[in-house]
């Protein structure tokens, strides 16, 4: 089963298989039951974040399976179960990077080194998952209410497709830089704000076989999710992130108990291959 992106349309050789995605919402602005709960961010989202994001996925159709998870549930949303049936996750989060556990990470982390597609939007940031994936700090300088231009810096990439040379985002938080990340892949889309700061608004990543994508609009008490383009980005994301490859290697240290000659010469290279499963 594999799928292939052939402009902005999902070709698919078998027409059962959908890309599952899960869509991880710490669910705590959003949320009303939360006593410093965001009324603005509500207001924006009344069925939380994470129901706001899946709504942008769910309009690919038949082409994706979207889930939601939150970090009240247990395992933080993110069980065995959940991460061996995602293959994109979306991870938005802002005040409770630290309630995230530690072993969740790694299981998170694991998954994305063996292909799961990572998208992380807005705060997300400074995410433990999205800190370890770079090995820096990801920090930024910030400012609310700021108004966003976003520019087209790369047109030839998929997440790019259909999107124009730039376009007005309007009120949302300003991200500047110094960003504290990896040096990216590609960065796909720079923001401008009329304070004068400009940011890498849309980064990609690969980490082992997982391919990552960092997008800057989403703060929460603003309506950049919303906007057509954003969502097609996101869209397009989901698309680009999915690994459709039958991985033949495992990532790991395994001693060479057959070596290639061996194989070679006895004609069995399904030995050989046996010490990657």
């Amino acid at each position: 089963i594999s799928a292939c992106l052939v402009g902005s349309e999902m070709c698919i050789r078998d027409r059962f298989y959908m890309i599952r995605v899960t869509v991880w919402n710490e669910y705590l602005h959003d949320d009303p039951t939360f006593e410093h709960c965001s009324e603005e961010a509500i207001k924006q989202h009344p069925n939380g974040l994470h129901e706001t994001i899946a709504d942008i996925v769910r309009e690919l159709g038949d082409e994706v399976e979207v889930r939601t998870a939150q970090m009240k549930q247990p395992e933080n949303g993110l069980t065995d179960e959940v991460l061996e049936n995602t293959d994109v996750m979306i991870w938005w989060g802002h005040m409770g990077h630290q309630f995230v556990a530690d072993e969740v990470v790694e299981k998170v982390y694991k998954r994305i080194m063996n292909g799961m597609g990572l998208i992380v939007l807005h705060s997300g940031h400074y995410s433990k998952i999205f800190r370890k994936l770079n090995g820096t700090t990801c920090s930024l300088k910030w400012r609310d209410g700021t108004y966003e231009r976003l520019f087209n810096v790369k047109p030839t990439h998929p997440i790019a497709d259909g999107i124009p040379e730039h376009f007005e985002l309007g009120i949302e938080e300003c991200y500047g830089e110094y960003f504290d990340i990896a040096t990216p892949d590609d960065v796909i889309f720079e923001g401008w704000y009329d304070i004068g700061e400009v940011f890498r608004s849309g980064c990609t990543f690969t980490r082992g076989y997982g391919k990552i994508f960092y997008f800057q609009p989403g703060h929460e008490t603003n309506g950049s999710f919303h906007n057509p383009y954003v969502r097609r980005i996101i869209q397009n994301a989901v698309h680009w992130c999915y690994n459709d490859k039958n991985r033949r290697i495992t990532l790991g240290a395994p001693s060479i108990e057959v070596t290639l000659e061996q194989a070679r010469l006895e004609g069995n290279t399904g030995e050989y291959l046996k010490m990657w499963d």
